[in-house]
C-alpha cells in the first residue's frame, strides 16, 4: 500500500484534478472529502498527509470552515502534515493557518498541481 493523502475541497473539479493526479502515481492512495467533517470522521485511517482547502463552504453555516477543520485536526493528531491550499493569497489568514498547526500552503495558481507534487515529495518522502 502507498502513502495515504487525503484531500479536502469543496470545489468537485479541484478534487477531480487531485484524484486523477495522485492516483496514478504508484506511491500515492488517495481519498478525496468534500467537507471537514468527512476528513475528521476518517482520521483513524492515520493519513501520511492531508490537503486541505483554506474555505470550505458547507451546504450550511454549521459546516466547518478550514480553519475549524485544522483545529479539530490538531487536537485528535499533532503530527500528520497538513498542507493548505488557498485560492487567496490573504497574509494573515494564512498565518493563522500556520499560528494553528498547518505545514505549509500554497496558492491556487495555474501551477499549483506542479508546487503542489514538489510540496508532497518534500513532506512525506
Amino acid at each position: 500500500m502507498g502513502r495515504l493523502i487525503f484531500f479536502i475541497d469543496d470545489d468537485k473539479v479541484i478534487l477531480n484534478l487531485l484524484e486523477y493526479t495522485f492516483q496514478s502515481r504508484r506511491d500515492y492512495d488517495v481519498i478525496c472529502y468534500k467537507t471537514g467533517e468527512e476528513c475528521l470522521e476518517n482520521l483513524l485511517r492515520e493519513p501520511n498527509l492531508i490537503v486541505l482547502d483554506h474555505i470550505l463552504e458547507g451546504a450550511d453555516d454549521n459546516t466547518l470552515n478550514g480553519l475549524d477543520t485544522l483545529k479539530e485536526i490538531r487536537k485528535i493528531n499533532k503530527d500528520i502534515p497538513v498542507v493548505i491550499l488557498t485560492g487567496q493569497g490573504d497574509d494573515a489568514l494564512l498565518s493563522e493557518f500556520m499560528e494553528n498547526g498547518a505545514n505549509r500552503y500554497l496558492t491556487k495558481d495555474d501551477y499549483f498541481i506542479d508546487s503542489l507534487i514538489e510540496t508532497i515529495e518534500q513532506v512525506i518522502p
